[in-house]
């Protein structure tokens, strides 16, 4: 006997949990181990649901196989819990609820994140092609839909959409799903419905409305669960947690709408489980007020601390130090691009100056003076533990946009600002408006989403491993360490990127000291500038200390300096590139996003950071093109406008020509170099090489090139080509002798370098207009093979993409495929055998075998001996 079961309390998802099951299991007994709620009875009853059994019909001895859904707790299991003690029972586990201590463990077990535990069934069923028919998909529609709110509660997946959607292409009936959804209080329920909120109270534990609510209703069977959700759905507290008297014992719903409070470990505490936001338990009869204490008691255990100032604020902070002047202070704020300097005295806060302040200081005369003398000395200040709705209201009382955090003896360990103080008040707005997540429109600000479950998929196990030993071995050194850049950028772009770059807010190298130490791993440092390489055999894993910069001038490299990671995230060219990942055990996979690079990436738009991006360092622009082309992008209005602004002051002319010759190879080594540089000559940026250039002219020479090397790549010849050269001379090819000298005097490249541009230019051309000339292309392979012998591949193949004529391609072609690669199959200890003594005579017998194999007429070792030994001899040096 096979035996399907579920939770005490039966809901939609456990009935519809059951019914899809007993597809998968043909035969098999439903059995509940307790009540169900009443809309799930009213549904059984309605539509007479076959294959429920009672539970005294059970034969406790006969039972081979216990599937459970929708459940994991012994303690939910009642009186079928007993069979988990047999060994010969085998036991299978579906379930959508996060594993906890002492959960029932099975041979088959299935959990998995996802809003309805049916959703998982339906998506074997559909694997299997195993269809339900009309009235069962209606009741597994029923399941998708109670336990997600709907599809708008915020753990509905995609997953559960797809589902629910399915199952009307199998015939679920959205009528009698409505009419359920839509069922009404009856008066019984509407009298329970008034004693609980008239025996409520609210509390605030830690910043958070809770609604504790009794009532007692001895002969009531119905949904307490609904009951809770129309609470929930009234009122605007942020979890609630009600007692229900019935028959001799006491039914606990916990409903909770806020990440901070999880009342499946409240309920854990009684017997009960669940998940986080919504859990329930059977506990035996007692006074209620004394049920109620110890609920309390448990909700105070488990809520998670409310949001502190140390949480929020922004480390380190740039400060000055009081015997600086107003000028100096000028300076460091257009430096670091900040409107407030805490000022310090003896590594003490002793108050702070604003951008405001100094303007009109500067703007009368007092450049030179001290800026203690213009210090705001008594503006407000917090501790790190200090609650952030208190700051808030600090911030607001005080019209103060800069709260400095200090530690006890005075020292500044971080500031908060308005931004920060918004982010925090918008994620509050999204909570309590119980808004899922990405429903906005907007992105949700940078502890939106976690994405350990998009690592875990798209990274090697490994690489997961080595990412959560990072996180591990930042805890015990008390840093944050977090992976930035392209990896998370393609993560969420849903492809793998395995170039690992670590940020660590603290001392990097002494974290990869320790990380390469526990991973077995060489380690090289870079003291200088606070950065070091893990390497392990087949991976290299980068790690930087968080860090700002600033520049002198425009076009300058900047200077560099240790700051916090949303300072590091910030000097970084695009804000798709801003994106970060916590990897600390506590956070592990918590997506950092301070600057809406989320959003740009699901808009396709390359955006830069601030105003002054592409005047600051202008080579951003031709990253900006690159990176559009490379992901089918487009730059934000905004940021075309500051290219062409860019241009407009001729910021390119101060560009050093060795970054940019290095922007240049980075754009030909893109899969589409050629979109690329059309984008280049779009904007403009082409002119930065030579005056010149002319965009059509320029295109139609790296398409070609690129052409024939994607010709000569399919060829199969192995050969490697110098790509970056190969597209230099086609960029450069449109341009005369003297201008492709100053392009490449522009571009600071090495003389070698050069010479072998320029040169390589001058070969094709000559091969084109002298010896593949339209009138004069050989036709003889051995003419055609001392034309183009000796001539570098990348010269070879600019001749083939600049030909005019089919001829000369063929040619090219032919020589690059069938005749370059022909040589003798004799060698020089060959020839000494034979008795000829090395000398000249070596290089005409190779020449004339050479010749005669082109021609077709050897094919093998045996025909070149007996062709030396015809027409040559060992005693002379003439030809026969």
């Amino acid at each position: 006997m096979d035996i399907i079961t579920s939770h005490l309390n039966a809901d939609f998802d456990a009935l519809s949990s059951m019914i899809a099951a007993r597809i998968l299991y043909p035969g098999a007994w439903m059995v509940f181990p307790g009540s169900q709620e009443k809309k799930v009875r009213d549904f059984i009853k309605d539509f007479h649901t076959p294959g429920i059994k009672k539970l005294k019909d059970v034969d406790p001895e006969k039972v081979k196989r216990l599937i459970i859904v929708d459940a994991k707790s012994p303690d939910r299991l009642g009186p079928l819990a007993g069979l988990l003690a047999r060994p010969d029972v085998e036991v299978h586990l579906y379930d959508h609820h996060p594993r906890g201590e002492g959960d029932i463990r099975g041979k088959l077990e299935i959990i998995q994140p996802v809003g309805a535990t049916v959703t998982i069934l339906i998506e074997i069923l559909r694997k299997r092609k195993l269809k339900p028919a009309p009235l069962e998909a209606t009741a597994m529609g029923l399941g998708v839909y109670e336990e997600t709110g709907g599809l708008i509660f915020p753990s509905t997946t995609e997953r559960d959409i797809q589902a629910y959607a399915y199952l009307f292409k199998c015939g679920a009936s959205p009528k009698i799903i409505e009419s359920y959804r839509k069922a009404g209080f009856g008066r019984q329920e509407i009298s329970l419905l008034n004693e609980l909120l008239e025996n409520s109270r609210d509390l605030i534990i830690r910043g958070l409305r809770v609604k504790v609510a009794k009532a007692a209703a001895e002969s009531y069977m119905g949904d307490a669960a609904q009951l809770a959700h129309s609470i929930m759905d009234a009122e605007d507290i942020d979890a609630l947690l009600m007692m229900v008297s019935m028959e001799g014992k006491i039914v606990v719903v916990g409903r909770s709408r806020a990440p901070e409070i999880d009342v499946a470990r409240v309920v854990e505490d009684f017997g009960g489980g669940g998940h986080r936001g919504a859990a329930s338990a059977t506990v035996a009869d007692m006074p209620l007020e004394i049920l109620e204490e110890k609920l309390v008691e448990s909700l105070k255990r488990h809520v998670r601390p409310e949001t502190v100032a140390g949480d929020v604020m922004t480390r380190p902070v740039v400060t000055i130090d009081f015997t600086a002047t107003i000028a100096e202070a000028e300076k460091m704020m257009t430096r670091y691009g900040v409107n407030v300097l805490p000022v310090l005295g003896d590594s003490l806060y002793r108050g702070m100056i604003s951008r405001e302040v100094v303007e009109k200081a500067l703007f009368h005369g007092f450049a030179k003076t001290g800026v203690m003398g213009f210090t705001v000395t008594d503006a407000s200040t917090v501790r790190p533990e200090t609650p952030i709705g208190e700051v808030e209201a600090l911030m607001v009382e005080r019209n103060q946009r800069f709260m400095p955090v200090l530690d006890v003896e005075g020292g500044i360990l971080g500031a908060i600002t308005r931004t920060d103080i918004l982010r925090v008040l918008y994620e509050d707005y999204l909570r309590r408006s119980r808004i899922p997540p990405g429903e906005t429109g907007l992105i949700r600000p940078h502890l939106e989403r976690n994405l350990a479950k998009n690592i875990k998929e798209q990274f090697p196990d490994r690489i997961v491993q080595i990412l959560r030993l990072a996180g591990q071995t930042a805890d015990e050194l008390a840093l944050s360490v977090y992976m930035v850049g392209g990896s998370v950028r393609d993560l969420l772009r849903g492809t793998r990127n395995l170039d690992i770059d670590l940020v660590v807010e603290g001392d990097a190298i002494g974290f990869a000291r320790v990380l390469a130490a526990a991973l077995g791993a060489r380690l090289r440092t870079h003291e200088r500038f606070g950065t070091a390489i893990v390497i392990l055999p087949d991976l290299k894993l980068d790690v930087a200390t968080a860090r700002t910069e600033y520049y002198e001038f425009p076009a300058a490299l900047p200077k560099v300096e240790v700051s916090s990671i949303k300072r590091d995230l910030q000097r970084r060219d695009f804000t798709i590139n801003t994106l970060a990942v916590k990897l600390n055990r506590p956070n592990f996979g918590l997506l950092v996003d301070f600057f809406g690079g989320r959003r740009d990436l699901r808009d396709k738009t390359i955006r830069v950071l601030h105003d002054l991006s592409f005047i600051e360092d202008p080579t951003r622009a031709f990253r900006a093109v690159r990176f559009a082309v490379r992901f089918g992008f487009k730059l934000s209005r905004h940021t075309e406008e500051l290219l062409k602004s860019a241009l407009e002051m001729d910021l390119f002319g101060r560009l050093s020509g060795s970054r940019l010759y290095e922007e240049l190879r980075l754009i030909f080594k893109e899969t589409e170099p050629a979109a690329a540089i059309g984008k280049l000559a779009e904007y403009g940026l082409l002119k930065v090489l030579h005056p010149a250039m002319k965009k059509d002219e320029t295109l139609s020479g790296i398409r070609a090139a690129h052409d024939a090397l994607l010709w000569f790549g399919l060829s199969f010849t192995g050969e490697p080509v110098d790509r970056a050269a190969l597209y230099l001379m086609a960029l450069l090819s449109g341009l005369g002798a003297e201008e492709i000298g100053f392009a490449l005097r522009r571009l600071q490249v090495s003389s070698k370098t050069g010479s072998a541009i320029a040169g390589g230019i001058e070969k094709a051309r000559e091969v084109l207009a002298k010896r593949l000339a339209a009138a004069k292309i050989p036709e003889s392979a051995v003419e055609l093979y001392e034309v183009l012998n000796g001539l570098p591949i990348e010269s070879l193949l600019l001749a083939m993409a600049l030909a005019g004529e089919e001829g000369q391609k063929k040619a090219v072609s032919r020589y690059l495929l069938e005749l370059r690669r022909e040589r003798p199959l004799l060698k020089g200890a060959d020839l000494a055998a034979m008795g000829f003594t090395p000398g000249p005579l070596f290089s005409r017998i190779f020449r004339a075998i050479l010749h005669e194999r082109l021609k077709g007429n050897l094919a093998s070792r045996q025909d070149e001996e007996r062709f030396v030994r015809t027409h040559f001899r060992p005693s002379t040096s003439c030809i026969s």
